[in-house]
Order: C-alpha cells, then structure tokens, then sequence
C-alpha cells in the first residue's frame, strides 16, 4: 500500500520505543500515513522511569522542521514534546512560515512514572502562545490541571477545565478521562460551541505508557486524511482503547500499548 497523506511530528525520543516520537512514527505508519520528524530531545528511558534528558537546540529543532517540510509538505501536524520557552517560540516561527492548518497539540509535561518534562516557564508559554496557533490540544487530566490550576475529580470538572482552556485561546480541546476513577472512559471535546462526550470501555491495565503521544498522532493522522475533527477524534480513540487492550507486557514497570492492533501482515512475511 502506498501512504495515504503526510505528518510531521514535534516531539521528543522515548529510547525505550513506548511513547515520544517513537510512538508517533508506529501509529502514523500504522494508520497508514508516511511520518516524518523533528526531534526536540533525547532521552534514556524505560518502563520503570527516565533516566536522562538531552534537549536538542532550538535552531537544530527549526532547521528539521523547516528542511522537511519544504520538501515533503505534511498535510498535518503532531506536536508534542517541547522543554523550554525558547524551543516553544522557535517552533511557532518555523510553523508560521508553512500556515499549516491542521496542527494538533499534545502538553507533555510529566512522564508515566511522574518525571517533569518541562520547565514552569515554558508551560506558560504553552498558554500564552502555542495553544491558540493549533487546532487541537489534547491534555490528560494532570496536564489540564496544570494548565489550569484547578483540581479534576469528575467529568464535570473536565467541562469546567476545558471550557477555561477555550476562554484563555485553546480553539478545541480533547481532555482525557484516564486518570478519573471511573468503570467507564470519559473523552470530552470542547470548543465555543460543542461540549462532545466519547464513551467508552475502561481496560484496567498497567501498560499504558505512550497512551498520549499515540492519541495525539493518531488523531493528526486522521485529520491529514481529510476526516473532520469529531470523526479524528473518535476514531483516534478507537485506535488508542485497542491498543491498550492488546494488554502487551513488556518491561518491568509501565508497558508500552500496542501499536500494531491495526495491522494485519500479508501471509507471505509470517
């Protein structure tokens, strides 16, 4: 099969393969679609924890994304990783110069076994800057309380979060119920005019590192295949909640999904 559209990733590398730029490439290339890369750090890591973080130079950060994408032009855009201040703005001059539309925005502030991934200087920058030059951003429900300083403990709480990401620029955004202790999974899209509730089944497992680098990327890969935002989103959901009932286990601690779900192999490479 050839690939049906193109995305760039932002992101940092995860060396243990379950999340960070990593995962976006396997659910790209899974979904279909031909990835390419802008790495914003490297770091040593696996399911038990980070062990190091190296972060790559703003220019560096530009020089991928500009080089890239004047060649090969993305039809969507996943962004995910960025640790400073000076990496964020570098980023939003670099994707001002293409007017990208579709640019899909996932906060990574804090690692699965609970590492910050950023400084407090650049979350602000997240505010006051990145989110109102995407489409979409898509926080868990840590990330959306950082974000907004409130406490989360219900689906009510999601609203009232999301709703204050709209007012402070955000122009839509997808909160993740994972962390909420509830039988159900609880999605919820919010923008100036919807208030959009995806159910679905809770899979209790242990192995979900990398949960929302896939769903971000597996939504830009909806989305740079002409599917509306709504669409993107529930079927980016779908693709995330069967990855994690795969149930893959790997490693000692946080397991990676399996990003594989969506992929039958042709007979003749078994």
């Amino acid at each position: 099969m050839k690939p049906k559209s193109k995305v760039l990733i932002i992101a940092g590398s995860d060396s243990s393969g379950g999340a960070g730029i990593q995962a976006d490439i396997k659910t790209v290339t899974s979904l279909g679609s031909y990835a390419m890369t802008a790495v914003t750090a490297v770091t040593a890591q696996n399911t038990t924890g980070v062990k190091s973080i190296i972060a790559i130079s703003p220019k560096e950060i530009s020089n991928q994304i500009e080089f890239s994408a004047k060649d090969i032009r993305p039809d969507a855009v996943k962004i995910g990783m960025l640790h400073s201040k000076e990496v964020i703005l570098a980023v939003i001059k670099s994707l001002k110069k293409f007017k990208f539309n579709n640019l899909v925005l996932d906060p990574v502030m804090i690692a699965k076994g609970g590492t910050k991934l950023i400084n407090d200087t650049a979350i602000k920058y997240i505010k006051k800057r990145l989110m109102k030059n995407t489409l979409l951003i898509t926080p868990n429900i840590p990330e959306a309380e950082i974000l907004t300083k409130i406490k989360i403990n219900s689906v009510q709480d999601m609203i009232k979060a999301g709703k204050i990401l709209i007012s402070s620029g955000a122009r839509n955004v997808l909160i993740k119920g994972g962390h909420l202790k509830s039988k159900k999974m609880n999605d919820i899209l919010i923008n100036k005019k919807i208030i959009k509730v995806f159910n679905s089944k809770k899979y209790n497992s242990k192995n979900t590192h990398g949960t929302g680098c896939t769903l971000s990327s597996s939504i830009a890969t909806y989305l740079s295949c002409g599917k509306d935002l709504i669409k993107s989103c529930e079927l980016g959901i779908k693709y995330v909640n069967e990855a994690i009932k795969s149930n893959l286990n790997l490693g000692k601690g946080s397991g990676p999904i399996n990003h594989l779900n969506s992929i039958t192999i042709n007979k003749k490479f078994n």
